[in-house]
């Protein structure tokens, strides 16, 4: 008998039973594993034919099976044109009445089969460097499954679920939502048994009546917890007490919070930021733990804290977790930081490009503000656009500059229309720049910069600011002396 290691994700037979699916060609023996992009398929993968916003997954049945997926999953409405079209290629059809539908039933199927311990994360802001790092932590425990990328919707939550090998003795699972009602379906597919919420913050604003609305949007995820399952609450956040309510109304056996307030169970009793990494003394229930995290910024310790709940609430190693956070490093564009040489000097770049929202923004500022320049140089923040903060963006913008000033920016540049009213509340002197798009900015931004300046580049992902940190790359060249990129 072929031992779990040995075993393919799926057999055939198994993906079938768990979909309900129809057969057209034998069944493969093994499944390796589950694709919906014919750009990263790989032999021996089940390729679901997914129906999105710009592309129908059964324009590319043929290419997946060509390229020798064992199998595509298709609609019941295609079937007969497409078992036409591949009657000559190998690997099978399984046709179900909608695919993502199958792909829920099997990330169902994939739950129900495991006997790992299941961690959730949501959250306004620190959800897939939460999850990166629980991956981290738990890796040094067991076989540890997480999200890839931030793969934490309708579609990407099964997706990962599917993926999760049988032999996982741990699972991690962002689960993400810009409306009301999107997280239960998904907590309750992944039934973990640690949930965590970050913090609440006015994200997606645009979709909700107020930021309490938010707060209960994330507190649907502790509706998945298993019975007797831990919630775990960031106790500094204002909404505290309208999550607990949510996770005492589900199937939680209790709650843990952490942060720096005086009633957390786990608490930050000093926070030391470094250069290149935050040291935090803190206190687990009554138990002392002083420990670096690899990464810069009070948010990244506070985040931590949950980190350290989570592990406490499995029964796991907590000088093994604490370790562990000293090798974190920033995911792409959440942090990265790299010390270039600039200009017969070197400049520090630090890539928070990936996303941006208000509290995001005051927390990397604030980053900003506590890092150490070199000789002459300049604190400098390049800035884009925060989208869908509805009629809240003017105003969310403008009161950026109290960041601004308050942490030591001497010079902000500035990209998209809603940066407009940061501009305008900035003085004079702090007013590097600006333009309507990111391209329009980078000449400008990388003809100010000199060595010993520290630039930290955000917006949100529509904004592309990545553009500005790949200009600054490529006039500094490949000369670098520090990089800590995930």
């Amino acid at each position: 008998m072929m031992n779990a290691q040995s075993m393919p994700l799926w057999t055939g037979e198994e993906a079938c039973a768990a979909m309900q699916a129809r057969s057209i060609g034998p069944l493969p023996a093994r499944i390796e594993g589950i694709s919906i992009d014919t750009r990263s398929l790989k032999p021996g993968d089940l390729f679901f034919a997914i129906t999105g916003d710009a592309r129908d997954g059964h324009d590319f049945v043929v290419q997946a099976l060509e390229k020798g997926a064992a199998a595509a999953v298709i609609a019941r409405d295609r079937a007969e044109a497409l078992a036409t079209a591949c009657e000559s290629l190998p690997g099978a059809l399984f046709v179900v009445p909608d695919t993502l539908t199958a792909m829920e039933d099997l990330g169902r199927a994939a739950r129900a089969r495991s006997d790992a311990r299941i961690i959730a994360i949501t959250g306004s802001v620190g959800k897939t460097g939460s999850k990166e790092a629980m991956r981290l932590l738990l890796s040094r425990s067991g076989r540890t499954h997480a999200s890839a990328a931030s793969y934490n919707n309708h579609w990407g939550v099964p997706l990962t679920l599917a993926r999760m090998p049988r032999d996982t003795q741990y699972g991690v699972f962002e689960i993400g939502m810009n409306h009301a009602g999107e997280i239960a379906p998904l907590a309750r597919m992944v039934r973990p048994d640690v949930a965590i919420v970050t913090t609440v913050e006015a994200v997606h604003i645009e979709h909700f009546h107020s930021v309490s609305g938010i707060a209960d949007a994330k507190g649907e995820i502790f509706l998945g917890l298993e019975p007797g399952g831990v919630a775990v609450i960031n106790r500094d956040n204002p909404h505290f007490e309208r999550l607990r309510a949510h996770a005492l109304a589900s199937d939680a056996g209790r709650v843990v919070c952490f942060g720096e307030s005086e009633g957390a169970d786990v608490r930050a009793l000093r926070i030391i930021a470094k250069q290149d990494m935050t040291i935090v003394d803190a206190r687990v229930f009554e138990t002392p733990l002083t420990y670096r995290v690899g990464m810069v910024g009070r948010h990244v310790a506070i985040n931590s804290l949950g980190l350290v709940a989570a592990i406490h609430a499995l029964g796991l190693d907590l000088a093994l977790a604490a370790l562990a956070l000293g090798d974190l490093t920033p995911p792409t564009g959440r942090g990265a930081r790299d010390l270039l040489a600039f200009n017969g000097g070197e400049l520090l770049l630090v890539d928070e490009s990936y996303n941006a929202n208000p509290a995001s923004m005051r927390a990397a500022l604030e980053t900003l503000g506590q890092t150490e320049i070199g000789f002459r140089g300049r604190r400098i923040a390049v800035l884009g656009d925060m989208l869908e903060l509805g009629d809240s963006g003017p105003a969310a913008h403008g009161e950026l500059a109290h960041s601004v000033i308050g942490n030591g920016v001497d010079l902000v540049f500035a990209a998209g229309p809603l940066m407009k009213n940061l501009m305008a509340a900035l003085p004079p002197e702090r007013r590097g720049g600006y333009a309507n798009l990111a391209t329009g900015l980078e000449g400008v931004v990388v003809a100010a910069l000199r060595a010993g300046d520290v630039v930290m580049v955000k917006g949100s992902r529509g904004i592309r600011m990545e553009r500005i940190v790949e200009a600054v790359k490529k006039r500094a060249g490949t000369g670098s002396a520090l990089a800590q990129e995930g």
